[in-house]
């Protein structure tokens, strides 16, 4: 039985996504933890897809815009993610940050295994960026590491989880960690106070 492939965004039968949806997503903005696309408009709707709406075939697609973010020439030794929670995982039936790594092993050629437990702790989605800074997840290795390691989250938006990510990393014995997102979150604009007269 030939199965008909659709975009998750559009809905039009072919690849997954469409040229058309492809050509709306826009590139993340420089931060100090890198990510493929900007977390809005298309590339929203995209990584929403992943996360929320069971396209799980957009882990390969991002898995290859995200290995463009490893510098060329590094070594790496392994490829890790962040782990969601676990009711969201039971939920989701997955893990997309999982989904991304693994593809992403594939295509650097390394393994990617599940290192990280995630610590008792609430969501990110939903709070506010200082509630985030301030009570971010943690994570423990779950045996020592060596090497160059690459973790990957699905969405940067303050950085807490992948600098939790990182340090746990670290602590295990890591001599260097990449840490890399598939979309960040747009920097808002400051708000400066407006001298009118």
């Amino acid at each position: 039985m030939l199965l008909v492939t659709r975009c998750p965004r559009c809905h039009r039968p072919g690849p997954v996504p469409c040229a058309t949806c492809c050509s709306l997503v826009r590139l993340a903005g420089p931060s100090p933890y890198p990510a493929a696309i900007a977390y809005d408009g298309a590339g929203r709707d995209l990584v929403v897809a992943l996360k929320f709406g069971g396209a799980r075939r957009l882990a390969i697609v991002f898995a290859q815009s995200v290995a463009d973010l490893v510098p060329l020439g590094a070594t790496v030794d392994l490829v890790t993610w962040a782990p969601t929670a676990g009711r969201r995982r039971r939920r989701r039936g997955y893990d997309q940050a999982e989904l991304v790594a693994r593809a992403l092993g594939r295509c650097l050629g390394v393994p990617a295994r599940s290192t990280l437990v995630r610590q008792a702790g609430g969501p990110q989605t939903g709070r506010s960026r200082a509630d985030r800074l301030a009570g971010g997840p943690s994570f423990m290795a779950r045996r020592a590491i060596t090497g160059t390691v690459v973790v990957v989250d699905d969405v940067v938006t303050t950085g807490a989880t992948l600098a939790a990510a990182a340090t746990a990393l670290r602590l295990a014995g890591a001599s260097t960690v990449l840490p890399v997102a598939v979309a960040a979150t747009p920097a808002r604009p400051r708000l400066e106070p407006v001298r009118l007269c």
